[in-house]
């Protein structure tokens, strides 16, 4: 079943056109990648699916209800983190919860208990009576997700979470999101691809508007996987090496190979054949063999060979 459907969604600003026909289906329980560059349209999509802004054509459905007609039933399934997510700085995390709380009518004990399971989750314990004014970037997404949570949702919005944070920061956050698998979908929408390769299970691609593709994060590195093999030889080999690389780039299953010091890097057009014959090549070359590696494709690779193909398209 579809947690979230969007078919055909135009959204335009005066002469400029953010969403342009988009179309895309969610499935319940994802971690879902929305991935584009800036300006792609991801904020503008998240901004419509939460009743947050109208769409100039088109129709999407959040757990199964319109966006048009039934924003306040939605409302009470969703959760949304925004970009930069705005807090009463002079309250504490405990204050803060408990005032959501009250916005969601949970009352006395549920109320409490919801704080106290949001705050360990969160990793807020040390910090829970102290004022969020001096909280850093990671410690306030941290609360924000928490905030995002505490109505239980089906759906977690999320828009570009770990974006302005450090190393530390990021790990903190994604770890969080990575608790939610299971609990509930999670629409995570980001420019930053290694973040959605290490928590996401499905990836949407959207440029300019419009749904580049949409596939399972695993089936898409297969489908646009690069076929690529690193040779790394000892010193003593380097003298060969590159006599070694003219005959290797004449077999018809050899697409390209470079060469960078004892490095070579052949991309290959018939994995089948390569994994049989490259090392033969070596051998027969007498080269002194110190690394031999079948590379696999990044999201990073796909993500920049999809988008290229987008832009040169008319």
């Amino acid at each position: 079943m579809s947690a979230i459907r969007i078919e055909e969604l135009r959204k335009v600003f005066g002469a400029f056109t953010a969403l342009d026909g988009l179309s895309l289906t969610v499935e319940e329980g994802a971690v879902f990648g929305f991935l584009g560059p800036n300006g792609a349209g991801k904020t503008t999509t998240i901004r419509i699916l939460t009743g947050l802004a109208h769409a100039s054509g088109g129709h999407a459905w959040v757990t199964g209800n319109e966006v048009t007609s039934n924003g306040h039933e939605i409302a009470r399934h969703i959760g949304y983190l925004p970009e930069d997510p705005a807090f009463y700085t002079w309250m504490t995390p405990l204050e803060f919860l408990d005032y959501v709380g009250r916005v969601f009518h949970y009352h006395g004990t549920e109320r409490s208990k919801r704080v106290k399971e949001l705050i360990q989750q969160a990793g807020l314990e040390e910090a829970a009576k102290r004022r969020i004014g001096g909280f850093s970037r990671g410690m306030r997404q941290r609360l924000g997700l928490a905030q995002a949570l505490f109505n239980r949702p089906q759906i977690l919005f999320l828009d570009e979470p770990a974006s302005a944070l450090d190393p530390a920061g990021r790990k903190e956050v994604l770890d969080f999101i990575e608790q939610q698998r299971g609990q509930c979908t999670v629409f995570m929408s980001t420019h930053i691809l290694a973040d959605v390769e290490r928590v996401c299970d499905t990836v949407g691609i959207i440029n300019r508007g419009k749904l580049v593709i949409s596939s399972p994060r695993e089936a898409l590195l297969e489908r646009y996987a690069i076929p690529a093999f690193e040779v790394e030889v000892d010193t003593q080999s380097m003298a060969g090496i590159n006599q070694w690389s003219e005959s290797l780039g004449r077999q018809p299953w050899v697409k390209s190979i470079s060469v960078e010091g004892q490095v070579a890097r052949v991309i290959v057009n018939n994995l089948e054949v390569a994994k049989r014959e490259l090392l033969t090549t070596v051998n027969q070359a007498g080269l002194i063999l110190t690394r031999y590696e079948m590379l696999r494709s990044s999201l990073e690779d796909v993500f920049l060979r999809l988008v290229e193909q987008e832009e040169v398209r008319p």
